[in-house]
């Protein structure tokens, strides 16, 4: 039997049907970098995959249970160990991004950085742990929509619908950064 850690498990439902279970501490593979979890954030996604609705939702999730089990997709913390063949980070590194299973003591992430699976970078040391954590998926949510499908421009006027929420707040910055006008 290999080292252990606390991880948050669920099932369809209400907060209180998530467990913290006793797990295997998961390994680096190939290409992966296995972090010592310091901040999670929850949220959107993560509280959707567990009341498992809409209903749709359940389609790529899972009919009656969840498919994907371990809870928390933002992550910020320090690497534990690497897989062979990873060139970006080192022990002691401090990073966050996003995974599947940041409810847990550790975590692995592929080095790669592909929008589908996992996104990993360096933390800037003026950043905390917990305000890292808070970034990923309402970050990319927001750049992705104004660089990617709105080919935003310099100049370009820009609404933002909801800019109070994650990623509006996300969306307001990058939108100034680019150069755009409200």
């Amino acid at each position: 039997m290999g080292l252990r850690m606390k991880a948050a498990y669920t099932r369809y439902g209400p907060p209180d049907v998530v467990e913290v279970k006793d797990l295997e501490q998961p390994a680096p593979k190939d290409g992966e970098v296995l972090i010592k979890v310091r901040a999670a954030s929850v949220n959107p996604l993560d509280w959707k995959t567990m009341k498992g609705g809409p209903y749709i939702v359940r389609l790529l999730l899972g009919q009656r249970k969840p498919r994907i089990k371990p809870l928390g997709v933002d992550v910020a913390g320090k690497v534990e160990a690497v897989g062979k063949n990873v060139s970006k980070f080192k022990p002691g590194d401090d990073v966050f991004g996003t995974c599947r299973g940041a409810f847990a003591e550790y975590a692995c992430i592929s080095e790669a950085r592909s929008v589908l699976k996992s996104v990993l970078v360096t933390k800037p040391a003026n950043v905390t742990f917990e305000q890292a954590a808070s970034a990923p998926i309402a970050a990319l949510t927001a750049l992705q929509g104004l660089r990617d499908k709105g080919k935003i421009r310099p100049g370009q006027k820009v609404l933002i619908n909801g800019a109070a929420g994650g990623v509006g707040t996300f969306a307001v910055q990058i939108a100034k950064s680019f150069g755009a006008t409200g």
